[in-house]
């Protein structure tokens, strides 16, 4: 069999999800990356309802889909980030509190330790177990109090950079063991702004929760392309910690050189852009190689379509990604292909 194909929900939160599910089926995918923001999964709710995780399975079982992880990016963003105004616009307001900052990353930690929960309880509640050797898992982001030393100036040390990742280390490493109490993957999306955006810092990352078996990637090509990140190496680099996979495409080298790869200041689409995401193959991306990394290392796991376009219409460019991820998938080989040289002489 080849990998489920899976559409995260995040950039779809304005549809309830007893309107997108059926949408996603119509679109062609098998299952969804259910985003805990707009009414598609709720933490609160999963970590102490059955009935709630039962009715989670119900929407996604008349749409004839299944699921294999959530994600919370939003609130893992403020646990290690120097918080400000822009944080309040995409925390629960049970996270946000009264705005402190230091209130704002506990609570978003607690909030991360009870998604580990949740999770277990959704999948637990999952009606039928054909799909249960994939693993749980949580997707997110983690933030990062370093990340405006991305550009080393004012002259920045490494012992400033290391108090970065000993305040991660710190912050994760209980988060952590409450996802192993509840046997649960976490999966660092590796992304500008996190305290892991490419090889080198994702090492210096495991490094500080001390290569926690619960920590891992959810590996997206995207965000490391435009870079000049290798990121297939990425793939063979991490093999053990790959735990999910975001298939999102990117293009680089456009634009009218007003715009590098810091952005400019500039809005997605804007045509001075010398980056931008793309709907999955009409990008840089080079996805048949990831597929080949994907078969050499073992992963299994589901592909999930993360669509991200803002020159093209979503339902068209989602229906047309499922279908691509489809097309460059394939089932590794059984067997050497000069294999039947040798029974040739018999």
């Amino acid at each position: 069999m080849t990998r489920p194909v899976t559409l995260f929900t995040g950039q779809w939160a304005d549809l309830p999800l007893h309107e997108l599910a059926p949408l996603a089926r119509r679109m062609g995918f098998a299952g969804l990356e259910l985003a805990c923001w707009g009414d598609h999964f709720d933490v609160y709710q999963a970590a102490q309802s059955h009935d709630y995780c039962t009715g989670r399975w119900h929407i996604l079982s008349e749409a004839g889909l299944s699921a294999f992880a959530i994600s919370n990016h939003l609130v893992g963003q403020a646990i290690c980030d120097r918080i400000d105004e822009r944080h309040q616009a995409i925390l629960p307001a049970a996270v946000w509190g009264d705005g402190d900052p230091e209130g704002v990353r506990q609570r978003a930690a607690e909030n991360l330790k009870l998604t580990a929960r949740a999770c277990r309880n959704f999948l637990d509640a999952k009606p039928t177990a054909e799909e249960a050797k994939f693993p749980a898992v949580v997707n997110g982001f983690t933030g990062s109090s370093i990340w405006h030393a991305c550009y080393a100036f004012p002259p920045t040390s490494h012992e400033y950079l290391q108090r970065g990742y000993d305040d991660f280390g710190r912050r994760f490493s209980p988060i952590l063991e409450a996802f192993d109490e509840a046997n649960v993957n976490f999966a660092l999306e590796v992304h500008p702004t996190e305290i892991a955006f490419d090889i080198a810092s994702a090492h210096r990352a495991l490094e500080a929760v001390k290569h926690h078996p619960r920590f891992g990637f959810n590996y997206d090509p995207s965000h490391l392309g435009y870079q000049g990140v290798d990121y297939v190496k990425f793939l063979r680099e991490f093999k053990d910690r790959i735990f999910h996979v975001h298939m999102k495409d990117a293009w680089w080298g456009h634009g009218n050189g007003d715009a590098g790869v810091f952005g400019g200041h500039t809005d997605f689409g804007d045509g001075r852009r010398y980056w931008d995401f793309r709907s999955i193959g009409r990008g840089d991306i080079n996805f048949e190689e990831i597929i080949v990394a994907l078969n050499d290392i073992g992963y299994r796991g589901p592909l999930s379509v993360e669509w991200e376009d803002i020159r093209m219409d979503r339902v068209h460019g989602a229906t047309e990604s499922c279908q691509n991820v489809k097309n460059y998938d394939f089932v590794p080989s059984g067997r050497a292909f000069d294999a039947a040289f040798e029974q040739a002489k018999h």
